[in-house]
């Protein structure tokens, strides 16, 4: 029986998914597996027997990484689960950029008593005048699940799309359409584009990506969309960026003391994955990695270990290893089950920095001695069987 913990409210679509298996627990200390949506969880007492961690959105910033892949805890996101919501309120942020609408209602809203109302609108609306995005510049950099159908609907619209991501995926290039041009560095997306929009992670590199050096590359009066991180931006020189005119509007999804105070900017109350069906999608996408991880080893969509995917096991066994990346880790294992006559029918091992997670699937069931012997390793952080 695997004991599941909800650290906040999860759609019942996913957890509709358990089976007999899982009972939950409202205890952490309890728990084999954890599901998580906005919980800070630095500072939580994690259990030793903890297996997995699945965080039902992407960002996992609340998560601890490395002391969770310390302890043999692989956590999983859900990459491309809400991306259909992020690009639906990137496109709505264009036009609103893009025409003044929202001037526009709050004109309406403050002369609701002008029995005139309709007479002053006609000389009051000159004033809400914007553009249209037909035929306009817009350079995405991130191609990942959300960048891809940004590129897309935009194209749709009639923009004319830029792409900058060196690390584009097959599977992301192959469902972006063609007539979407691919750049190779982010300098030229800002001498051409007029909408700039970024859905890459926060990371050391990304970090305050957006600064006066960027600025001065851009063209006059661009309109920046951020629905990734606040940070990515460097909220002092967007400020100066935004007075000069340099950029003209900044779109941006996170409100904190700053946003919400600099000139010619939209700020949305990080709106970007909250609808129903993101949520649904989440839940039952973080359901499907934890049930496949306790059921059968399989990782898919970790962050902190490497995706290792072995299928259902058809043998005798299945045993699963988390352990340092450090050389002669699979000679060892393997010169173990070969002293214990323990046949091995299939092995996968993926590295990712310093972890890395070992399949094996043997011809006969696995014995308290190999467990034991396999965890007196050094190196190994946790063994379990499957099978």
């Amino acid at each position: 029986m695997t004991k599941l913990n909800c650290l906040n409210p999860i759609a019942a679509c996913g957890l509709d998914m358990l089976t007999a298996d899982y009972v939950m627990t409202d205890t952490m200390a309890e728990a084999d597996a954890v599901l998580v949506r906005s919980a800070v969880m630095h500072d939580m007492e994690l259990p030793d027997h903890l297996l997995a961690i699945a965080r039902a959105g992407a960002g996992v910033n609340n998560i601890p990484l490395e002391k969770c892949a310390e302890k043999g805890i692989v956590v999983f996101n859900t990459p491309g689960a809400n991306a259909n919501g992020v690009k639906e309120l990137v496109i709505a942020s264009m036009l609103l950029a893009a025409r003044d609408i929202t001037g526009g209602i709050h004109w309406c809203e403050e002369n609701r008593g002008d029995a005139d109302v309709a007479k002053s609108a006609e000389k009051a609306k000159k004033a809400f005048a914007g553009t249209e995005i037909k035929g306009k510049k817009l350079g995405i950099i991130g191609l990942g699940a959300i960048g891809v159908l940004v590129a897309n609907a935009a194209n749709r619209l009639g923009m004319d799309v830029y792409g900058c991501d060196p690390y584009l995926s097959v599977e992301h290039a192959l469902n972006m359409s063609r007539d979407v041009t691919m750049v190779k560095t982010n300098d030229e997306l800002y001498e051409m584009c007029d909408y700039i929009t970024v859905h890459v992670p926060l990371l050391d590199s990304t970090k305050g990506m957006f600064n006066k050096d960027t600025f001065a590359k851009m063209k006059d009066g661009v309109v920046l969309l951020n629905f990734s991180r606040d940070t990515l931006v460097n909220e002092a020189d967007i400020k100066v960026a935004l007075e000069s005119g340099k950029v003209g509007r900044y779109v941006v999804d996170f409100p904190n003391p700053n946003t919400v105070n600099l000139p010619n900017t939209t700020v949305t109350p990080h709106l970007g994955a909250s609808t129903q069906e993101s949520e649904d999608n989440c839940a039952k996408l973080a359901v499907r990695e934890i049930r496949d991880f306790i059921e059968n080893g399989n990782i898919k969509n970790s962050v902190n270990y490497p995706n290792c995917d072995a299928g259902i096991c058809s043998t005798e066994g299945r045993i699963t290893i988390c352990h340092k990346n450090v050389p002669n880790m699979i000679s060892r294992f393997t010169a173990l089950f070969s002293k214990d006559g323990v046949n091995i029918e299939t092995m996968l091992t993926k590295s990712r920095g310093d972890y890395a997670y070992t399949i094996l699937d043997i011809c006969s069931s696995s014995t308290d001695k190999v467990v034991k012997e396999l965890k007196a390793l050094s190196g190994v952080i946790r063994v379990r069987v499957i099978k």
